[in-house]
């Protein structure tokens, strides 16, 4: 499942104004009739599912709710989840959203393996090295370069 979810709420991962897959990224936005056609359920379905924070579509300025391509596939990922493999919505809501935290985190790993390799290569184009400092319980006090006593 690739899709990604907003969350439930107005907590701080919430992106509500912009939908679940981000009106930008989406390209082509449906409303509610089409999208509902289109993941072969009815539009009282999509209502209820953003009602409970399942799939939280775009909003028009009047209100009105806008569906991506992404969010289509969600809607198809969430009756996939319930009528074949028998979740209920509690349930699919939390895999929704740990598939979205896995997402994060990777995207934090390569951003962090990136951060690694860039420090790793300017510290070799000052002639030192990054060192692996086993778990113990030494205590290593770093003092910057002109400041050693």
């Amino acid at each position: 499942m690739t899709a990604r979810p907003t969350g439930s709420g107005a907590e701080g991962g919430d992106r509500r104004a912009e939908g679940a897959h981000g009106a930008a990224e989406a390209g082509v936005l449906f409303g509610i009739s089409v999208a509902a056609e289109m993941a072969g359920m009815h539009a009282q379905t999509l209502r209820t599912y953003d009602r409970i924070g399942l799939v939280i579509p775009a909003r028009t300025a009047g209100g009105g709710r806008r569906y991506s391509r992404g969010d289509v596939a969600l809607l198809r990922e969430v009756q996939r989840l319930s009528q074949d493999e028998g979740i209920n919505l509690e349930g699919i809501r939390r895999i929704i959203e740990l598939t979205a935290e896995v997402e994060d985190l990777r995207e934090q790993v390569a951003e962090m393996g990136e951060e690694i390799d860039r420090l790793r290569a300017g510290d070799r184009r000052r002639g030192g090295e990054l060192m692996r400092i086993q778990p113990g319980n030494a205590v290593v006090v770093w003092q910057p370069r002109g400041r050693r006593r």
